[in-house]
């Protein structure tokens, strides 16, 4: 039936040739290939994108008489990805337009958001060889290339402009530093109600070869483990900054977080779970629901926006409230299965 219904469909996938439109908060959608173990078990793909901005979810459904039928419901995104998008076109859709908007004095926020095995990780920080990661073609990176790339115009070399990189993780409620030894970090606002995350280092960058080795650090001492859901869960949110300061001062200039989040779980995947598990998914959860109102109020132009309520939420709050802030959701998903 869903199969019958996908052969119906006239296909207008997303392509390089499109045009990127430029909005203050863009929401993209990834798909996810079904990888061996789902094929296997021959799962049903029961989400089709048969165009750019449109996504279709089948679903299965009985009448009161028992007869099948099915219902098909529909999506509308900024963009939407299928399963044959790569990491360079997704980022073509999505973060190049923030590096641009640094260079600015802009504030540009990425996030990676979506279930658990969902492929957060694989778009922000490169592709997984087994349990070796690719970091070279993910988003830290190609990022990172159209930042120096950028830095050697001539517009933006007169701003004599230097840039910098810090990498840390919010883990259960608690902030720790990536690049230095995993050191517990304080969150605390300053006189001028500006967040500063106390005590985080800032590694001074040349070129792209130095990211690069910050990311594989990073990603090396972040937190994760085994779920029901998924064997290598990430478990924790991590914030990749690309921070540009004035050489002159060391003023702040412009600032690029991206953010692979924490797969979220439903209660129904962790059963199996044990406490500590069940535990930090449900902080995950906490956290995930305030970035959500977060979003939320910006979208609806609010004058409130409730970035107190979580840790994640507080240390971005520059990137919420900024006159030229950028947000970007890339929400990663796979096939479901009625």
């Amino acid at each position: 039936m869903i199969r019958d219904c996908q052969a119906d469909l006239e296909y207008q996938p997303i392509s390089n040739h499109d045009r990127v439109e430029d909005h203050q908060i863009t929401v993209c959608v990834r798909k996810r290939p079904m990888n061996k173990k789902e094929m296997n078990k021959k799962d049903i793909d029961v989400i089709t994108i048969p165009q750019k901005e449109s996504v279709l979810v089948h679903e299965p459904k009985l009448k009161v008489d028992l007869t099948k039928y099915l219902e098909n419901q529909h999506f509308r995104f900024d963009f939407a990805l299928d399963e044959n998008a790569t990491n360079e076109m997704v980022y073509r859709f999505t973060a190049k337009r923030l590096v641009e908007c640094i260079f600015s004095k802009g504030m540009a926020t990425c996030f990676a958001y979506g279930q658990t095995g969902s492929g957060k990780t694989h778009t922000m920080g490169g592709d997984f060889d087994g349990k070796k990661q690719d970091v070279t073609k993910g988003i830290y990176a190609l990022s990172a290339h159209d930042v120096f790339k950028l830095l050697q115009k001539p517009e933006n070399k007169k701003k004599d402009l230097v840039v910098g990189c810090s990498f840390f993780e919010i883990y259960s409620g608690k902030v720790f530093d990536l690049l230095n030894k995993k050191s517990k970090l304080r969150v605390l606002e300053d006189g001028k109600q500006i967040v500063q995350v106390v005590g985080l280092k800032e590694e001074p960058v040349t070129n792209v070869d130095n990211v690069l080795k910050l990311i594989a650090h990073g990603n090396n001492v972040r937190t994760s483990g085994t779920t029901s859901a998924n064997q290598h869960s990430s478990r924790s949110h991590a914030v990749f900054q690309i921070i540009l300061r004035s050489r002159k001062n060391n003023r702040l200039f412009g600032k690029f977080s991206l953010i692979d989040l924490a797969g979220n779980e439903r209660g129904k995947d962790t059963q199996s779970s044990n406490r500590q598990t069940r535990m930090e998914g449900a902080e995950i959860n906490k956290s995930l629901l305030a970035l959500k109102e977060c979003i939320r109020s910006l979208s609806n132009k609010g004058v409130h926006v409730p970035f107190r309520a979580s840790k994640l939420t507080q240390v971005l709050r520059d990137s919420f409230i900024a006159e030229n802030a950028k947000t970007c959701m890339v929400s990663c998903y796979f096939k479901c299965f009625f």
